[in-house]
């Protein structure tokens, strides 16, 4: 009879081992903790994204109800001292290392398929209480901040980053490694001009919108061509230049676009690409509410909100295996080649996490029970033996 895998390790079968054990040497992640390896580890913490469980006592009791498939899994029983003493020692990185590696193969995937590539940079708060020593205050929450670039093909992100959150958006933005090609869609959180000039330089487009204080010199008026989007009409498009103290800093000729909403809202587009029309900027700039839905489904779906410990390395493999148990639905939704959206193939995934079924085949009813005969067609012939 053919082995069925169970969904859990489905999920799990597009880590590539080798690699995994390559980062973990590379970070010495096994120096504390080999009875309960970083293999298990992950394991044990995606399988609490995956299944709700939200505190120690939850992951140990459901993990170990399900001993007949840690074989499979590679894992054996967990025990929640262990598992305590793994969040609080194990180095993130090696999470880190590996959302980047799952995230690179899917954005290179959706570049393959993709027309153009928007590149969407935003951040969301992950608010702490005062019981967290890493809980740092910005003047409007208590906590961390996650940073992510997202890829608008791919629906996925590509790169994120922990940080306190009194840390400013633009030094994640001016860490990124800047693709040529590429458009980076952000808001005014991140105005830098040194950062807006080397993604110039590096041949690539930025979409953003400009802060009040901000002054322009108009060169010329461009022509509007289409003005009526989604949601916006354009009103204007000119080719400015900064003209106010700073313009040294900013060696660059820009467009800047003024649109109106359906509710009469005007507000400003700034942009480096000379090519495409005012319309598709506008586009552009619209598609940024993309991450902003992907914040909501990971805090909504995902476990970002209660925390299994209070140390900050714990909270920190707690987002990083959120972010990888992410990457891993969408990998496996896009082979699965379904129709279902993002939300209803993570509840079925839930659903049946141990159950043996192929990942294809998740929506359907379960087979009829091979106990009961099934029903003979008269022309079938049939052989007895004796």
């Amino acid at each position: 009879m053919r082995f069925i895998p169970s969904i859990m390790t489905s999920l799990l079968k597009d880590i590539d081992r080798r690699a995994f054990k390559a980062i973990v040497k590379r970070h010495d992640g096994d120096a504390y903790g080999k009875s309960f390896n970083s293999w298990e580890h992950l394991v044990t913490l995606l399988f609490a994204q995956l299944s709700g469980a939200s505190s120690l006592r939850a992951i140990e009791t459901g993990f170990n109800a399900q001993s007949p498939h840690h074989y499979h899994l590679g894992c054996g029983r967990i025990a929640r001292s262990t598992l305590a003493d793994a969040n609080a020692r194990r180095p993130a990185a090696i999470f880190a290392e590996l959302f980047g590696t799952l995230s690179g193969g899917l954005g290179r995937k959706a570049r393959r398929e993709a027309q153009e590539t928007l590149r969407l940079i935003d951040s969301t708060p992950v608010p702490l209480s005062s019981l967290f020593d890493c809980a740092a205050s910005n003047g409007h929450i208590k906590g961390l901040k996650l940073h992510v670039v997202h890829d608008l093909a791919a629906n996925a992100p590509l790169a994120c980053e922990i940080t306190k959150a009194n840390v400013n958006d633009i030094a994640f933005g001016r860490g990124l490694t800047l693709e040529s090609g590429m458009t980076y869609v952000f808001d005014k959180a991140y105005c830098h001009f040194g950062w807006w000039a080397a993604i110039d330089a590096a041949k690539s487009h930025f979409v953003t919108r400009p802060k009040k204080n901000m002054r322009w010199k108009t060169l010329r008026l461009r022509p509007l061509g289409k003005v009526k989007g989604d949601g916006f009409t354009i009103l204007a498009d000119r080719q400015v230049r900064l003209a106010s103290k700073g313009d040294s800093k900013l060696p660059i000729f820009l467009r800047r676009i003024t649109v109106r909403r359906e509710n009469n809202e005007r507000f400003d587009i700034l942009t480096n690409d000379q090519e495409r029309s005012a319309c598709n900027v506008a586009a552009c700039y619209k598609a940024r509410w993309q991450i902003e839905l992907f914040f909501k489904w990971v805090k909504q779906n995902l476990n970002i909100k209660k925390f299994m410990a209070l140390n900050e390395n714990a909270v920190r493999l707690q987002i990083l295996a959120a972010m990888i148990a992410f990457v891993l639905l969408q990998i496996a939704r896009s082979m699965s080649q379904n129709k279902l959206t993002p939300r209803r193939f993570a509840e079925l995934v839930t659903t049946f996490l141990h159950t043996r079924r192929s990942m294809a085949d998740i929506e359907k009813p379960p087979p009829i029970n091979p106990s009961k005969p099934k029903p003979i067609h008269p022309d079938q012939l049939l052989f007895r033996y004796a």
